[in-house]
This record gives structure tokens, sequence and C-alpha cells, in this order.
């Protein structure tokens, strides 16, 4: 790719991950490191997000040494990996976000054990209703509850900060699920890892 400054990357990520990797660019000094975000309402449709990389990597691929785009598999099946690989760019592993924050390797030696677990990050518990509620009409219809949730036991919020007050926010959504409520400080996990090794 031509770049227009040595050594610039272009990080293409989800809406969901800008506040936590504007956070993890001030924290490390990551100057060299620009940011778009593609809108995290696209998880809603993650057929849609396959293209809409395509069409951001094509639209920036001449201005930078280094596209990297930070989206997990994140429902598409395979086709965002592949898109990747034909277009030549990295992305972030890891079936999805949960996976990446806890850790790729750690998510997946529990993922058994924890098949009826429903997962927030900051993110999803600052955006609760408009992520989860209201998709699923249970502002509407909150009778749909028991079918949506019927199976699953816990709520787990994985926090990338300590923040008690998105930690009430957590509590407050796994009851309003009638789940039972753990929260586990995550930190950014392996989206740290990774932006730290580009």
């Amino acid at each position: 790719m031509a770049a227009t400054g040595a050594g610039r990357i272009l990080l293409i990520a989800c809406g969901a991950l800008a506040r936590e990797i504007l956070d993890l660019k001030a924290a490390n000094g990551w100057e060299h490191m620009d940011l778009t975000c593609l809108p995290a309402k696209l998880h809603l449709y993650p057929d849609q997000i396959t293209q809409a990389v395509r069409d951001s990597v094509t639209k920036h691929s001449d201005r930078y040494d280094t596209i990297f785009v930070v989206y997990a598999d994140c429902g598409t099946g395979g086709q965002l990996q592949a898109a990747c690989a034909d277009m030549g760019v990295e992305m972030i592993a890891g079936p999805h976000c949960y996976s990446f924050f806890e850790g790729n390797e750690r998510f997946a030696a529990q993922s058994e054990s924890e098949i009826t677990t429903f997962y927030l990050t900051d993110f999803l518990v600052r955006q609760f209703d408009a992520f989860v509620i209201k998709p699923m009409g249970l502002d509407r219809h909150p009778e749909l509850r028991d079918m949506y949730f019927g199976n699953y036991e816990k709520l787990v919020y994985q926090a990338q900060t300590d923040n008690p007050d998105l930690t009430e926010k957590a509590r407050a959504a796994a009851d309003r699920l009638g789940l039972t409520f753990e929260r586990r400080i995550t930190g950014y996990g392996d989206l740290h890892k990774t932006l730290a090794r580009l």
C-alpha cells in the first residue's frame, strides 16, 4: 500500500470499540495509529459487516502503510477473515469481542462451561437499551424475556474499566433479564496485546 507517512497505521474498527481503542492509544502514546470506526449497529446485521470493511479498506488503502481491522469474526461465518486475507490486511483474532476481551485462550477454555452465559462489555452496559432491549422488542413486549433468556443462567459483565456506575447498570441489566450477576475485570485483554504488537 502506498503511504502518506512512514509507519502510519489505520485501525478500521467496530464503533463499539472506539472508546477502548482511544483510551489505549492515549495511555500508550500510539501516535502512529489513526482510527476510523464503522457503526456499532452493524452488529445487529452481521451480514453487512464484511462489505462495510471492504469498502473502508478500499477507501483508505492508498493513504496508509498498514491497515488493521479491529473486528473479530462477529457472526460473519468466516467471511470477514476471508475478505481480509483477500485484501492483504490483518484482523484481530477471535470469534467476538467477548472472547478477545477475556483473552481468546481463556475464553475458549471456559466456553463449554458457560454455554448459558450472557455477556456484556462496557459499551453494551452503556447501550443496553439500544443494543439489547429495543432490538429484541423487550421494550414493547417484556413478556418475551423468558422466551429469549429462559435458557440463560447468568450475566457476566466483562469490565474493561473499574467503574462503579457501570457495575450498577450491569447488575440492573442482569436483574431485568432475570439472571444471576457476575463481574469480571478483564481490562482490554487481547485487544491491548494485539495493538501493542502493531
